[in-house]
């Protein structure tokens, strides 16, 4: 099955830069004129998102679909696992779910998850010209190398080269490239290609030893040292962003809490960038600070996070909050834990039974089987009328008198979400909520900003992807790396000059 046109992205550690580098990759090679397609064949990711044949992929690929030119398909990541407790997972396949196993079932059933992998990936090869594979977390986890899916495994499977990405500002850099590399087989070692170092910040100079020293040592190229790009914004895997930035312009404090299960908190991506904005994570053991708005995002454990809220305190801190007049928007999960009962009668989430919800608005949820995914659009019930477009991923049904005032009024003529009469808490299923720029204002001046800059988060998106792929561009090695795809149109597109360079 070896497709000359495949490269595969491994890195040493989990967040050394598979993601970005991909992402880079498939920019510089589109916009090259090459039909490239990003593939993961296994996530483990509570960040999703919904794709064109109406399935769910992890966020990671559908930002690298949007780098290559393309609408995110569940063909770019055929298996997806969505942790609900340590030690199991909700299994997406081919964008549906269809089992909720331990890890020791999963290892189990890792061969049909394989076949799943393998049909995907099959699809791809026939319709683009070159396939980036993205690995998961590192090749050298030895006690997951059998039945291995998502690093070497598919890689000897397809018979694709590899290069390896190693982030040098967490430090021992050299240590995890040797070190990931001597624990490979021989015929994974012979599979490596190159290195990729990431986020570097200094003296090229002061490194050099050391590149030449990793070089003779292994015998492979170092193919770039890539550098610490400040303020990149691209959607999160999993991880929440880097602690949060002072801004002198800010005049809304807005706090959010991370639950151990938080799921697509990406939602609030366009708050905590907004420079207006004083946006701030509160952990667990963390003081609830005041604010002038509570956002409480989606989960992938609603009854458990939930319990997890009032142990930290948040029950009492929501409702001191509203006293005050501070306002509330909940997406999804938290949507769910804004009304007077969650039911979970199959056990989806958890052990089956039902618990009481914070009681803020009338309404209740059932959690079914049948999980509820759709790219939509709409307009918020707030002055204006402002356009929304985002998604709905969940499992939960909900009813009650509280949803006679919707938020939300879709597209295709449904109500979502709950406005309480008054006009304190906004609750939806919408996630993307704050992603418009229209909407993003709206919910600014209903939280007390009347006059808040705009600010287009798309742009922002593609801005940083083109910032990415002229780093990728100019510190690179664009000739060795195209040796490691071997022939084909992206080999030829990476050793043609850039227009720059033409110009």
């Amino acid at each position: 099955m070896r497709q000359a046109h495949t490269l595969m992205v491994q890195g040493t550690t989990s967040d050394a830069g598979k993601s970005t580098l991909v992402a880079g990759l498939a920019r510089l090679l589109w916009r090259r004129g090459v039909r490239v397609v990003p593939f993961k064949p296994q996530n483990m990711a509570l960040n999703s998102a919904v794709t064109v044949d109406g399935g769910e992929i992890g966020r990671a690929q559908a930002l690298q679909a949007v780098a290559a030119g393309l609408e995110p398909h569940t063909d770019m990541n055929p298996v997806l696992l969505k942790p609900s407790t340590d030690i199991g997972a909700q299994v997406i396949i081919h964008g549906r779910a269809v089992a909720q196993l331990s890890a020791r079932d999963y290892h189990e059933y890792k061969p049909r998850a394989m076949a799943a992998v393998l049909e995907s990936y099959g699809r791809l090869t026939q319709q683009y010209e070159a396939v980036l594979v993205e690995g998961a977390g590192s090749p050298a986890e030895i006690n997951l190398r059998d039945r291995d899916i998502a690093n070497m495994g598919f890689a000897e499977e397809v018979d694709c080269p590899v290069i390896l990405i190693a982030d040098i500002d967490r430090g021992g850099v050299f240590a995890h490239l040797v070190g990931t590399l001597d624990l490979l087989s021989p015929s994974e070692q012979a599979r490596v290609k190159g290195f990729v170092i990431n986020r570097f910040r200094g003296d090229i100079g002061l490194l050099q030893s050391g590149l030449d020293w990793l070089e003779e040592r292994t015998g492979r190229p170092v193919l770039g040292v890539l550098p610490y790009l400040h303020g990149l914004f691209l959607d999160a895997e999993d991880g929440l962003a880097d602690a949060r930035a002072e801004k002198s312009e800010a005049r809304l404090r807005v706090v959010a809490p991370v639950y151990p299960r938080i799921s697509n908190h990406t939602d609030l991506d366009a708050l905590r960038l907004h420079p207006q904005v004083d946006f701030s994570w509160v952990g667990p053991g963390q003081a609830i600070p005041p604010a002038d708005l509570i956002v409480l995002p989606g989960s992938k454990a609603v009854q458990a996070d939930l319990a997890w809220l009032r142990k930290q305190g948040w029950d009492d801190a929501i409702r001191r909050h509203l006293r005050y007049g501070g306002k509330i928007v909940a997406i999804c999960g938290g949507y769910q834990m804004l009304g007077t009962q969650l039911h979970d009668p199959l056990g989806l989430e958890g052990a089956p039974g039902s618990i009481d919800g914070l009681g803020l608005l009338d309404l209740e949820t059932v959690l079914e089987a049948e999980k509820q995914l759709h790219n939509i659009t709409g307009t918020l019930a707030l002055p204006g009328h402002a356009p929304v477009s985002g998604y709905e991923i969940h499992m939960g049904i909900t009813r009650g008198p509280a949803l006679e005032h919707p938020s939300t009024l879709l597209a295709d003529g449904r109500p979502d979400g709950a406005l309480s009469d008054d006009g304190q808490i906004l609750g939806s299923y919408l996630h993307g909520l704050f992603d418009h720029p229209d909407a993003l204002a709206a919910l600014l001046a209903w939280a007390g900003v009347t006059d808040a800059e705009r600010i287009d988060l798309s742009a922002r998106r593609q801005a940083d992807l083109e910032r990415l792929a002229d780093s990728i561009e100019a510190h690179m090695d664009l000739p060795r790396l195209a040796d490691c795809f071997g022939p084909g149109a992206a080999a030829d597109a990476l050793r043609a000059p850039s227009m720059d360079k033409l110009a």
